[in-house]
C-alpha cells in the first residue's frame, strides 16, 4: 500500500520531527491521513514505530561515547563504591525511566494503537502540551546540570515520558519540559530526553519489528521494501536534526516550538472541521 517515494517523504517526517518537541507521531499521522493511508491498519501503526529505529540508530550513532561512558561508569560503579559518580548515578537514572516508560507501555498498548489513533487526540495533545512546555521554558530555575541527575529523577522523566504514548504531545517535549519544571538546564533536559530516548524507542520498534513481522508483509501491507526505505531514511534525516536541535537550546528557549504546535493543531482542527481530512 505504499510507495517507495511515500516511504522516503515519511522517512524524512520521522527523521525532523522525533527529537523535535512538536510531535513526530502527530506529524506521521497527519502525513499518513492525506496520503491516504488508513492510519488504524495494523501494518501502518507497526511501519510507524519500526522506522522510528532509524532516529534512534541516528542518536546512538551520535552519542556513542556518552553511551559508553556511562555504561562504563555503571558497570564500574557496581563492584567499586567509591567510584560512583556522576555518571553512575545517569545510567541508573536512564535505566529507572527507560522500566517505567516499558511498564506503562505494554499495559497500554492497546489503548495506544486504538482509541488514540485518532487526529482529535493529535489537536488535543499539541495544544494541552503546548501550556506545559510554555510553563517549563518560563518557570523552571535551570539551576541543574547532569551531575544533579539520580535514578528518582529518572523515574519521574520516565513516568512523563509515558505521557507521549497519547499522539501529539511529543515524546522529547515531554521529557524536555519535565526536566525544565524538575529545575533541569535546557541543554542537559535535551540530552536527558535523547538518553531516555534511546532504549525505550529502540525496543519498541525492535518489538514491533518482530511481533508484528506479518502485518507488514501480508498482502495490501506496508511491505519490508518500504519499511527498510523509511527507517534509513529516517536514520540520516534524524541526525542531521540532533546536532542542529543541541546547538539551538544551547542559545534558545522553545518558544518558537511552541508557536508551531499550536499553528499545526489549529490547521489540523481546520481540515478536520471541513472534511477534508477524517479524524481515523
Amino acid at each position: 500500500m505504499l510507495d517507495w517515494w511515500q516511504s522516503v517523504i515519511l522517512g524524512i517526517v520521522e527523521g525532523v520531527t522525533e527529537f523535535l518537541p512538536i510531535s513526530s507521531t502527530g506529524h506521521l499521522t497527519v502525513v499518513e491521513k492525506l496520503m491516504g493511508l488508513p492510519i488504524d491498519d495494523l501494518s501502518v501503526t507497526a511501519y510507524t514505530a519500526i522506522i522510528q529505529v532509524g532516529a534512534m540508530l541516528a542518536a546512538i550513532v551520535y552519542f556513542w561515547s556518552d553511551i559508553v561512558r556511562i555504561a562504563g561508569a555503571w558497570f564500574t560503579g557496581l563492584t567499586h563504591k567509591d567510584k560512583r559518580g556522576a555518571d553512575f548515578q545517569m545510567g541508573w537514572a536512564i535505566i529507572a525511566g527507560f522500566l517505567v516508560t516499558a511498564v506503562i507501555g505494554v499495559l497500554l498498548k492497546d489503548v495506544i494503537e486504538g482509541p488514540l489513533r485518532s487526529l482529535w487526540v493529535v489537536v488535543t495533545g499539541l495544544l494541552g502540551w503546548s501550556v506545559v512546555m510554555f510553563a517549563g521554558d518560563r518557570l523552571g530555575q535551570q539551576t541543574r546540570g547532569e551531575e544533579t541527575i539520580t535514578w528518582k529523577d529518572g523515574l519521574i522523566l520516565g513516568a512523563i515520558q509515558s505521557i507521549a504514548l497519547i499522539p501529539g504531545v511529543s515524546r522529547s517535549g515531554a521529557t524536555i519540559s519535565g526536566a525544565l519544571l524538575m529545575g533541569i538546564d535546557r541543554v542537559t533536559a535535551t540530552r536527558m530526553s535523547f538518553f531516555l530516548g534511546i532504549p525505550t524507542l529502540t525496543a519498541a520498534g525492535g518489538f514491533q519489528a518482530v511481533s508484528a513481522a506479518s502485518d507488514i508483509s501480508a498482502p495490501g501491507g506496508v511491505g519490508w521494501v518500504a519499511t527498510i526505505i523509511g527507517t534509513v531514511v529516517s536514520f540520516v534525516v534524524a541526525y542531521a536534526s540532533i546536532a542542529w536541535l543541541l546547538k539551538f537550546v544551547a542559545t534558545n528557549d522553545f518558544t518558537a516550538f511552541v508557536i508551531y504546535r499550536i499553528v499545526l493543531a489549529l490547521l489540523i482542527a481546520g481540515l478536520l472541521l471541513s472534511g477534508h481530512i477524517a479524524a481515523v
